[in-house]
């Protein structure tokens, strides 16, 4: 049974190098360890923007311009080769590595981030580019939208596997999008937590009978660099978490088997048996012969956005 690591650890916030660095770190521990897939956090690469969730509208505009500034430059052009390192390091360990991060677009201006996660194989190379679809509430402010280029299962070592950012797990078509791949391993990356949270992550394993690997982010304010703008208005208490985490591994049929991992820094461990997901599918098999074809159909769209033709 493949071994599975759940990344619950703080970015280096606004250092895109530092951040890649800690990441090749936590792999080469994970590897060691005997894990054949890691899996790091939403915007792991450099560092989720929960200040947005603060900021006030207007009122705030010179810290929100200061902070993006500041996200730009340590954003991830991929087209650049910013992840070569981070894609020799799954090589070399021979892993396959999930990884969220702040992500420069190179298709127009080049000045819109999206919320990315890419997939990386454990022969290093780059099998998905997945852009968060609907970027959640204020964070329009700070992302793009992305499409349905990126919603498919690619193979691994860990099994048939895909992801879906933080909200995108409640969009139910998006999840569908994937059950109807085979997926085996749900990926979620995600900024949220709690209870709720939790438990729909363990709907989604019942639902897709499917395993769910839920890695979240966990933020303190002693995470902050010093120079962080206006920290002492934003985030005034000094011993709080910003966020706990609570990364979660649930088997297909929902039942939790490692975490939740709470206002606690570390690698979440877990083993996981890829036929159980097959055989949980005797009794529901939402795309398969649960389904109704004659009855529902989904269509999706995998066009990627299209770019300004200039004749």
């Amino acid at each position: 049974m493949p071994k599975v690591a759940i990344v619950q650890e703080s970015s280096v916030i606004l250092d895109r190098d530092k951040t890649i660095e800690k990441a090749k770190q936590l792999i080469e521990e994970a590897a060691l360890s005997g894990a054949k897939l890691v899996v790091f956090p939403e915007a792991f690469i450099s560092g989720y923007p929960a200040w947005i969730w603060r900021l006030r509208p207007g009122a705030d505009w010179g810290t929100s311009e200061a902070l993006h500034s500041r996200l730009l430059d340590s954003s991830v052009n991929i087209e650049a080769g910013d992840l070569v390192s981070l894609c020799e390091t799954a090589k070399k360990h021979q892993v396959s590595v999930i990884c969220g991060m702040n992500e420069l677009g190179t298709e127009q201006s080049r000045a819109t981030l999206y919320n990315t996660v890419v997939v990386i194989s454990e022969e290093g190379k780059l099998l998905n580019r997945h852009r968060k679809l609907m970027p959640t509430n204020p964070e329009r402010m700070v992302w793009g939208f992305g499409d349905g280029s990126s919603l498919k299962v690619v193979d691994s070592p860990a099994g048939r596997l895909s992801t879906l950012l933080c909200w995108e797990s409640y969009m139910p078509l998006a999840r569908y999008a994937l059950y109807s791949q085979g997926v085996e391993v749900y990926i979620a990356p995600t900024y949220d937590s709690g209870e709720a949270w939790i438990g729909t992550m363990q709907h989604i394993a019942r639902e897709g009978r499917c395993w769910v690997l839920s890695c979240g982010v966990a933020l303190e304010h002693s995470d902050l660099p010093e120079d962080f703008p206006d920290k002492a208005s934003l985030y005034p208490d000094e011993d709080e978490w910003i966020n706990p985490g609570d990364s979660v591994v649930v088997a297909p049929g929902g039942e939790i088997v490692a975490g939740p991992l709470t206002k606690e820094k570390g690698i979440l461990y877990a083993e996981i048996d890829i036929k159980q997901a097959a055989l949980s599918k005797r009794v529901l098999d939402v795309a398969g012969h649960y389904s109704r074809p004659d009855i529902f159909t989904l269509n999706v769209s995998t066009q990627k956005q299209s770019s300004i033709k200039i004749k």
